[in-house]
């Protein structure tokens, strides 16, 4: 009996996972669109002093503005917001997909090889650079150096 309930919370806890709950109001919590710019009427469309249209015109423009860029944008998610879901989950599925069963095991594998030369590389600089880089030191120490001026 417990074993049945373990499992059966197991698979509930998988299932949260994939079904989490969405926030409606606050649809950017990680702010990553954060510079993104923000344009309003006033951004875009401004009248400096003395040219101003009737104010019947500003006050249309401003409406036509902010209604048809309201619903353009959810016109274009309505289109393309799913389509782009799927190619954005696609690409990014290929990326992780790419990224564990490829890109993983090549740097591991390399990193084991490379340990191998690593230690024949090392025992080469050790046999035969050590006593030449020592010999030279020994020989280069005794020269000494004397730096007068002349005047």
């Amino acid at each position: 009996m417990a074993e049945e309930q373990t499992g059966l919370e197991e698979r509930i806890i998988i299932k949260d996972q994939h079904t989490k709950e969405i926030d409606l109001v606050n649809r950017d919590p990680k702010h990553i669109n954060e510079d993104v710019i923000k344009v309003d009427f006033e951004d875009v469309i401004a009248e400096p002093a003395g040219t101003y249209s009737f104010d019947g015109v500003w006050k249309t423009s401003y409406t036509t503005f902010t209604v048809s860029k309201y619903w353009c944008y959810r016109l274009l998610s309505v289109v393309l917001g799913i389509p782009l879901a799927v190619i954005w989950g696609f690409l990014f599925a290929l990326i992780s997909f790419c990224h564990i069963w490829a890109v993983v095991p090549c740097i591991k594998s390399y990193v084991i090889e490379i340990q191998c030369f690593s230690r024949i590389y090392s025992l080469c600089i050790h046999t035969f650079c050590d006593p030449l880089c020592k010999a030279l030191g020994q020989i280069f120490s005794s020269i000494k150096l004397a730096l007068r001026k002349e005047v």
